[in-house]
């Protein structure tokens, strides 16, 4: 057991970053607003989990104007979609060695 949670990745121990990671991972770009949204997140709360997140270099983030109005998005770097898979990997590893008792 001591194995398997040496395994999981501290990055991923909050919900939010669990989610945020969650959905990038199955994404190609998000944008902030639907991140804040689907996360029921408020700003300040996000833009805490993202920075985490980005200074792991688990993510990037792209700033863009669309006419006149800024548009935020995210997408997970190929580090952070292994990084994710093997925390994935090391809990399905612990609820099946629960399983397993």
């Amino acid at each position: 057991m001591r194995d398997i949670i040496s395994q999981l990745n501290p990055a991923f121990d909050h919900r939010n970053r669990l989610g945020i990671m969650a959905i990038l991972a199955v994404n190609d770009w998000v944008e902030y607003n639907t991140l804040k949204n689907l996360l029921e997140l408020t700003d300040g709360n996000l833009a805490s989990h993202l920075r985490a997140l980005e200074q792991a270099e688990y993510m990037l983030v792209r700033k863009e104007f669309v006419g006149r109005k800024p548009r935020t998005t995210y997408t997970a770097t190929d580090a952070g979609k292994v990084a994710f898979q093997l925390h994935l990997n090391a809990l399905e590893a612990m609820v099946q060695l629960g399983r397993d008792e």
